[in-house]
């Protein structure tokens, strides 16, 4: 689109007589009830790989980090699904809990002792992470993309 094109579209919509479409609407709505209210965002970090952590072919290592909290996670794909094994440090303490969300399912997860967790079988797609932590904040991953 050139800008008159944009302004003309502009126009539309102020005018009100170019709605917007159902099916935008819809997704903007599924979009926005995936946000968790009041949650501090993680942001991707660098991971380098560690002695012993695998990073060979079919499986790849992705880093969330915020002010007090590291998520680093192993995601594996075999037979078209995925398989997270996480680990998050500091550990976020007694009865903290884990939700692994993709846009259709949430599977929640009690946080070992020693901050690590894990799910199988997750549909290839859009991933995020919920930290929920006892008289705390929750912490949310922002989404990634896992492709097989």
């Amino acid at each position: 689109m050139i800008n008159d094109e944009y302004f003309l579209a502009a126009l539309r919509l102020a005018s009100g007589n170019d709605p917007i479409p159902g099916h935008v609407s819809a997704a903007a709505r599924d979009a926005y009830g995936l946000r968790v209210p009041g949650a501090v965002t993680a942001a991707p970090g660098e991971c380098a790989a560690a002695g012993g952590v695998r990073d060979g072919e079919g499986s790849h290592l992705v880093r969330f980090v915020t002010a007090d909290l590291t998520f680093d996670l192993e995601v594996t794909i075999g037979d078209g699904l995925i398989d997270v094994a996480g680990h998050i440090s500091p550990n976020p303490g007694e009865g903290a809990l884990i939700d692994v969300k993709t846009p259709h399912l949430t599977l929640s997860r009690r946080i070992t002792p020693t901050g690590e967790f894990a799910v199988t079988g997750l549909p290839p797609g859009w991933l995020s992470l919920v930290c929920h932590r006892v008289g705390q904040k929750p912490v949310q991953t922002r989404w990634v993309r896992i492709r097989p």
